[in-house]
């Protein structure tokens, strides 16, 4: 028997979470850097047009998973099998390997930004260098790393413990708004130096001579990435839906808000980024290793500098709830059992806990843990997101196509209510059954060729 489930209060609570989950160090951390490695404003249209061609499609189809089977991406997966006689078990169990290991070491870049929370509050009491020697501080003390991965994880826990309403929805839906304000203040502040015109021109003038091999699958994961699609997660959020919720417009309008956010969270990251010229824009470390420096230099930055890191703390720990919640949902009911929350919370929390240890000393103990010139955490990111997450992604797809069947997802897709619904599936299933698997084989293929072109 289906063990019953909870489901969201509200449609704007499901919008919240959804967007909440999406909106996290993947876009204030994460895209800065990877726009900088390819270029600027042709990486940005490529990455929007992927938003759109291979990120909501993909999306609404975990969404309808997770709502037509009322069950997280394991157990979902385990029925499609059953239906089909298609090994699709793997994808499930694939989506949740991929959601621990970046939970992992999500966790402990999370932890550095409680670290620089700490350190702007001493800072705002005593003297602004208890702020300058932040990231070295952090850098050669792999234990502190791993300590304040801890805390965040516990934080997340408790959360997720409290249950879908009482929790989830709850903490993100009193969460995000706050986010929204202090994101939008900070915005203002940043496009206010002199340094606006040029990073404009930098994300919105396209030179596509900059692009390479690997900027296509770059675009490609850091989408899925970004829109928590291929760790199950949306799969889960699918399976709370009230009846009477639409999957394919809440997945749309998901996917553009999320995007929207990316592209304004450049305005936020790069007018730092171009004051401080004598740093790569390509450099994961940018914002930990150069922004509290640039902070202190203008007026009030101790306190601006909190501002931001509480909000950058603030959606690192949205996308963590949700990446959590996947886990723990997978965890309850795995083996046909339907386990206690809490219980489930607490055997997830302590099997992250255990995996975060490694990028936690990935700069101490495991520092000569070097691929391409990257350290351990970087390489898990590029190997995660860049290779992995794409396939994860096309075997849940194919896993939903084959395994539900189109007479079932026109079923799920329609609403008499919604006309336009009609005359937008098919195109939905054209991306899905052609478009999105060509684009994800392209940009592997392309990502191969600049490696081979790299090597010596």
């Amino acid at each position: 028997m289906t063990p019953i489930r909870g489901s969201w209060r509200t449609r704007f609570g499901f919008y919240l979470v959804a967007i909440g989950s999406a909106c996290g160090l993947g876009n204030l951390w994460r895209f800065p850097y990877v726009v900088g490695e390819n270029g600027g404003g042709a990486f940005v249209l490529l990455y929007a047009l992927m938003a759109l061609i291979l990120g909501a499609p993909l999306l609404i189809g975990e969404l309808i998973l997770g709502k037509t089977t009322r069950q997280s991406v394991m157990m979902a997966t385990r029925e499609l099998e059953k239906r089909s006689s298609l090994p699709f078990r793997w994808a499930g169990r694939f989506a949740l390997l991929m959601s621990l290991v970046v939970l992992s070491y999500y966790s402990v870049i999370a932890g550095w930004v409680l670290h620089f929370i700490v350190q702007f509050m001493l800072g705002l009491f005593s003297t602004k260098e208890e702020v300058t020697g932040g990231l070295s501080v952090l850098m050669g003390n792999g234990g502190l790393q791993w300590a304040l991965a801890s805390v965040h994880i516990l934080i997340t826990l408790i959360v997720v413990a409290k249950g879908v309403q009482e929790g989830l929805e709850r903490w993100i839906s009193a969460v995000m708004p706050l986010f929204a304000v202090l994101v939008c203040l900070l915005i203002i502040r940043t496009m206010s130096l002199p340094s606006a015109p040029d990073v404009l021109r930098f994300l919105f003038y396209p030179d596509f001579s900059k692009l390479t091999f690997a900027s296509l699958n770059h675009a490609i994961g850091h989408v899925l990435f970004t829109l928590s699609v291929g760790f199950g997660t949306m799969v889960t959020f699918g399976s709370y839906m009230r009846e009477q919720d639409h999957a394919p417009t809440a997945g749309f309008r998901v996917a553009m808000v999320d995007t929207v956010v990316s592209l304004a969270i450049g305005l936020l990251v790069f007018p730092v980024a171009f004051q401080a010229s004598n740093v790569p824009l390509t450099d994961p470390g940018l914002m930990f290793e150069v922004l509290p420096k640039f902070l202190l230099q203008i007026p009030g930055g101790l306190f601006f500098g909190l501002i931001f890191f509480v909000s950058l703390y603030l959606a690192a720990l949205n996308a963590s709830v949700g990446l959590f919640e996947t886990i723990v949902a997978n965890v309850k009911t795995s083996r046909g059992r339907n386990r206690d929350r809490s219980t489930a919370a607490w055997q997830s929390g302590a099997l992250i806990l255990g995996l975060s240890l490694f990028p936690a000393l990935s700069s101490t103990a495991f520092r000569r843990l070097e691929w391409n010139n990257h350290g351990l955490i970087e390489s898990i990111d590029s190997l995660l997101i860049n290779w992995l997450l794409p396939v994860a992604a096309l075997g849940l797809m194919f896993a939903i196509y084959r395994g539900m069947g189109e007479k079932a997802l026109r079923s799920a897709f329609l609403d008499q209510d919604r006309l336009v619904s009609q005359s937008m599936y098919p195109h939905w299933i054209f991306l899905i059954k052609w478009v999105i698997p060509g684009l994800i084989a392209l940009g592997l293929f392309l990502q191969v060729l600049g490696l081979l072109k790299l090597a010596p």
